[in-house]
């Protein structure tokens, strides 16, 4: 097996002269390599070699790189080769990190059979372990020569070393609660292609992440289609096609430059329509009240008084006139958006006049007026209703009240995170669903590693996307009645496919467990935006003719992947949900000694309900006990959450070395 050149550098034990191997901590690149192999050659030995090895055990950083990615697309429901792994490795940004395309290939070439992946894994285990011993007695050699005093200090330190040493792989530090990982970044390669590269030129010339722009490209498509076209799945299954969408950026992110080059067609299309209408609404204003002054005026001689005035034949003509005054219907004023700080009854009275409404803003104004900027207890019905296409009301007996069925709201708006936070607190959001129906991004910021001068985005690439969203919104806003979209039977079984996949991650220890709301949704979401694609896919050759197929399905499901990564860590952040308490009170637990003064390195489940009176049985247990895994704090004898699809209640988790440190504290934290 031969090591390539750009890695032969960094030496491998056996290769090395004797001198030189006591300054080469112990490694087997070539295990590692074939490991690697494996998994690009067999989902099966993913699994083997995700239940021995993680990131951290590889010498090589690449290697490490290349097996995170690996299990980020396993997990995600992807075919996993050499050519699907350079793709995601290059959508992050890291392929020429890892040595380039070729260097997959090789590790290809370099396994003899995917067969022995746990085989390798095993080696590259046993190196690392080596490797840890080494830096163990090299940290005990050093805390031996600083300043502790107390002898029994050191020894329990040393002890709690060695421990971790043979009950556990390495440890990388763990995530806080309320912080995650590198977050994927948003597959633009799913949009159609002049979505795409919209997308990708504002990015670049504004120096902000794609998530941004293509965000707010899917508002614009669903400010187009949201109540105008609906998508069948299959019989007795129909959704609307429009989103609630947020992307959450701090201050100085230049939200509102990326704001106005994907949506000002929008704006272009709204005036132009209010512009066209404009002479048939003044005539139709004018004609009423022509109308009702004639009424008036012969209602003001029938109060004349006097004799000879035929006082009944005068209101009976003044009635006439005002019921041709209501007859004349004065078209409204066209609307396609509402500014971002619109309250809910004057929301619920525009959609009760258009129907289809977008609220679109880089601001978080509507979130400040859900969490009650206006009210304690704010009307949360017309976003509800909105969104799901429910028949909305209001109950002011004080006006008319306006009623609508298929009303189709679409929220676009890139807020502060912290207003998030907000929003969680406001009664209701969570427990009535309101939550559940967003999709969430939460890209990191550019702040500080900007480009200073920046290429301008294209001329044909604006005007591409400008010509055709606004070809697009012409055509469906001037749709007489909405129009069902069907999918392909093999759409349908893909998205049968999301459904069983979806069962299996809202399994008590899986990662959905504990937003059971926002993932009963995530299906009927995927239908929407695949349904989004779909018209902007065929905008020229006849979107309606065709059935959506398997192959859109799959691009959307691509991108609410993407979402629901993201919707974790926002629910993390935002700390609205039970199972991030509830860890917190467990990972309290898990830092003090018990009463015999030592600590727990290992648990079960049910050891896990003691943590808290507010734990009853073992199940309650199980969406903390999966987030706390997911940030680093626990690790399933399995070896990860990857690695087996349930877990049984005598599952033993080790507990991260961190936490068996004595701090100081009468209760030890």
């Amino acid at each position: 097996m031969s090591t390539p050149e750009h890695a032969r550098d960094e030496g491998n034990v056996h290769h090395l002269r004797r001198d030189d191997t006591e300054a080469i901590p112990p490694n087997d690149l070539d295990a590692e390599q074939a490991a690697l192999g494996g998994m690009l050659l067999s989902s099966q030995a993913i699994l083997d070699v995700a239940e021995i090895i993680a990131p951290a055990d590889y010498y090589r950083p690449a290697h490490a790189t290349i097996h995170a990615a690996i299990l980020d697309m396993h997990e995600r429901g992807q075919p996993v080769d050499a050519i699907t792994a350079t793709a995601e490795l290059t959508r992050r940004g890291e392929i020429a990190r890892v040595g380039g395309a070729s260097y997959l290939h090789t590790l290809v070439q370099a396994t003899p059979t995917a067969a022995n992946a746990g085989y390798y894994a095993e080696i590259v285990a046993e190196r690392a372990k080596q490797r840890r011993i080494i830096e163990t007695g090299t940290r005990l050699a050093s805390m031996g020569r600083t300043a502790i005093d107390d002898a029994e200090e050191l020894a329990a330190a040393a002890e709690a070393e060695l421990a971790a040493v043979r009950t556990a792989q390495h440890w990388p530090d763990p995530i806080p609660l309320g912080e995650h990982t590198t977050l994927p970044t948003f597959p633009v390669a799913a949009l159609p292609k002049w979505i795409g590269d919209q997308v990708a030129a504002v990015a670049e010339f504004t120096q902000t992440p794609p998530d941004l722009a293509a965000t707010m490209a899917l508002a614009a498509l669903s400010t187009a289609a949201g109540g105008r076209v609906h998508v069948r799945i299959r019989p007795g299954w129909v959704e609307q096609s429009n989103l609630f969408l947020v992307c959450a950026m701090p201050p100085a992110s230049r939200k509102s430059d990326v704001f106005a080059a994907m949506t000002d067609p929008i704006y272009d299309v709204e005036w132009q329509l209010q512009d066209e209408t404009r002479a048939a609404r003044i005539e139709a204003e004018t004609a009423k009240e022509a109308a009702l002054a004639e009424a008036e005026a012969l209602l003001s001689k029938a109060r004349k008084s006097g004799d000879g005035i035929d006082r009944s034949g005068l209101v009976a003509e003044a009635s006439a006139a005002r019921m041709l005054a209501e007859d004349i219907a004065v078209p409204p004023k066209p609307r396609l958006t509402v500014g971002g700080d619109i309250t809910p009854e004057p929301l619920t009275q525009q959609l009760a006049i258009h129907r289809c409404l977008a609220v679109l803003s880089p601001e978080g104004d509507l979130f400040d007026i859900i969490a009650g900027r206006y009210s304690a207890r704010p009307n949360l019905g017309v976003f509800l209703r909105g969104h799901k296409g429910e028949r909305l009301e209001t109950d002011r007996i004080t006006r008319e009240q306006p009623s609508v069925d298929k009303p189709a709201l679409t929220i676009g708006v890139t807020p502060q995170p912290s207003v998030l936070q907000d929003l969680a607190e406001a009664h209701g959001a969570r427990d009535r669903g309101l939550l559940a129906r967003f999709l969430f991004a939460l890209p990191p910021s550019n702040l500080g590693y900007r480009k200073i001068r920046t290429t301008p985005v294209p001329e044909a690439v604006v005007g591409t996307y400008t010509n055709r969203l606004t070809a697009l919104l012409h055509t469906l806003t001037a749709l007489p009645e909405p129009v069902t979209l069907a999918m392909s039977p093999q759409a349908d079984q893909a998205v049968e496919e999301l459904q069983h996949q979806l069962e299996a991650s809202i399994r008590p220890d899986q990662p959905l467990a504990h937003l059971l709301d926002w993932a009963g949704k995530l299906v009927g979401a995927t239908a929407r935006v695949a349904c989004l694609l779909h018209l902007a896919d065929h905008l020229h050759d006849g979107w309606g003719r065709h059935p959506i197929d398997d192959a859109t399905v799959h691009r959307a499901a691509e991108i609410t992947a993407y979402y629901t990564e993201h919707a974790l860590a926002v629910f993390d952040l935002i700390g609205s949900d039970p199972a991030t308490e509830d860890a917190r009170t467990i990972l309290d637990w898990l830092k003090r000694p018990k009463t015999d003064g030592t600590w727990r390195t290992t648990i079960k489940r049910r050891d896990a309900v003691a943590a808290s009176r507010r734990f009853r049985t073992v199940a309650q247990v199980d969406p903390a006990l999966a987030l706390l895994e997911s940030h680093g704090y626990l690790r399933s004898e399995s070896g990860g959450r990857t690695a087996r699809r349930g877990r049984a209640e005598t599952t033993t988790y080790r507990v991260h070395p961190s936490l068996h440190t004595p701090v100081d504290g009468p209760d030890g934290r």
